[in-house]
């Protein structure tokens, strides 16, 4: 199945295009893209789009987490693993879906509950978390694109390089950012950060697989919601508005 054309012409149709689109963002300097490996990877998939392959999120969506969440802006880091590989639910921020007439996955659901224990906050009614991207929370999969009901199909692809060099750029700056790593997938990739600059809240992933046999999901007993706020607080920093 083919990428949907932008009716306005100006969005990236293929993901090698989505590559170029990209490096007049801030995150252009990252050796991902300046060493081509970032064509690599996209001409990667590109190829399975041209086999038949449907790869999500669509090429306009891939770097919707970079496009939307600038690096001076980024106060909060999730690491997801990869995309959701139900057709219409991905949009390029990790965790988020699309699709307001499908039922929240459990992971996200289980993100919900945990921000409602944690700091009274109701769920909403979607599952859209575009408002946090926008308010420097970098919503970022490990893995940028998947096949359709194939989940971590496209693992590897090579997309683990730009998860690292995002974490490495990060991690270098002053400015102390809120890393949070759910599950040992993202806790691998963000072995290298320095805590003591930077906060990280390590904890069970939100998926159902990760719950374990209490009462409560390990991730919402672990409360890192209520961490990376007394961690703030603790360092005169201005909370996090995880409002949605």
């Amino acid at each position: 199945m083919t990428q949907p054309v932008e009716k306005s012409g100006l969005a990236p149709i293929t993901y090698c295009s989505a590559v170029d689109a990209i490096a007049a963002s801030g995150w252009a300097n990252l050796d991902f893209f300046r060493s081509g490996a970032g064509r690599e990877t996209a001409a990667r998939v590109d190829a399975r789009v041209a086999a038949g392959a449907q790869v999500l999120p669509p090429a306009r969506d891939v770097f919707k987490a970079l496009e939307l969440t600038r690096p001076d802006q980024v106060r909060a880091v999730i690491l997801g693993q990869d995309p959701y590989p139900t057709p219409g639910d991905a949009h390029g921020l990790a965790f988020s879906m699309a699709n307001p007439e499908r039922r929240l996955p459990a992971s996200l659901r289980t993100i919900f509950t945990s921000l409602e224990t944690d700091l009274a906050i109701m769920p909403p009614a979607h599952g859209n978390l575009t408002r946090w991207a926008r308010s420097g929370i970098l919503l970022l999969n490990v893995t940028l694109s998947v096949e359709a009901g194939k989940a971590n199909s496209h693992k590897n692809f090579g997309w683990a390089a730009l998860a690292g060099d995002v974490i490495a750029h990060l991690n270098q700056r002053p400015t102390p950012v809120v890393f949070m790593l759910w599950g040992k997938f993202a806790q691998h990739a963000g072995a290298g950060i320095d805590t003591s600059r930077h906060c990280v809240i390590e904890t069970a992933h939100p998926s159902p697989l990760a719950r374990g046999s209490g009462p409560q999901h390990r991730f919402v007993s672990a409360k890192p919601f209520t961490q990376a706020k007394e961690w703030l607080l603790l360092h005169g920093l201005p909370p996090i508005d995880w409002q949605l």
